[in-house]
């Protein structure tokens, strides 16, 4: 499936504009260390043209979130934003195990302890929901760890363009 469509009347480019000024403020520098970890560790850039400020309206969804106890996202761009059915506010506010249904979490929680001793993962497929209760199949997806030149940890990013509405 491709990725969700983009908003289209005035007021929602005004809303869409805001939202992508309030992820980009709350990300601020962790957008370079989302390209740059991915580069690092996948050894090919996650946009061609290399740009951080492309994430907004990247063709596929890009996710991220910290190194908090319980995980809270703090990075969604466009794409992520429609499939998850959120506001740029709720997503702010979302830990990032409630992107999968209870059942799920134990393997998202496995899948993230891969990732946190490999560095990253490129073949991820697991069940999510949206805010609203949809649920959708992801595929291949992208699942890597945040980290700066120095090696410290910042957190974990996922990016995946295909999956599958179960509902």
């Amino acid at each position: 499936m491709l990725y969700p469509p983009v908003m289209a009347g005035t007021h929602e480019h005004a809303a869409d504009a805001a939202a992508e000024r309030r992820l980009s403020a709350s990300a601020g520098t962790r957008l370079e260390l989302i390209m740059q970890s991915f580069q690092r560790l996948t050894g090919r850039p996650l946009l061609p043209e290399g740009r951080a400020d492309a994430l907004w309206a990247a063709p596929f969804v890009v996710l991220a979130h910290g190194t908090e106890p319980d995980p809270v996202f703090f990075y969604g761009n466009r794409a992520a934003l429609a499939l998850f059915e959120v506001t740029a506010e709720q997503l702010l506010a979302m830990p990032s195990r409630l992107s999968a249904e209870a059942p799920d979490r134990t393997e998202r929680a496995r899948l993230l302890d891969e990732v946190a001793r490999h560095g990253f993962i490129a073949d991820y497929a697991g069940i999510r929901v949206s805010r609203t209760g949809r649920r959708f199949r992801i595929e291949q997806a992208t699942v890597w760890n945040l980290l700066d030149p120095a090696g410290a940890r910042h957190g974990q990013a996922a990016a995946f363009s295909e999956w599958s509405r179960l509902d």
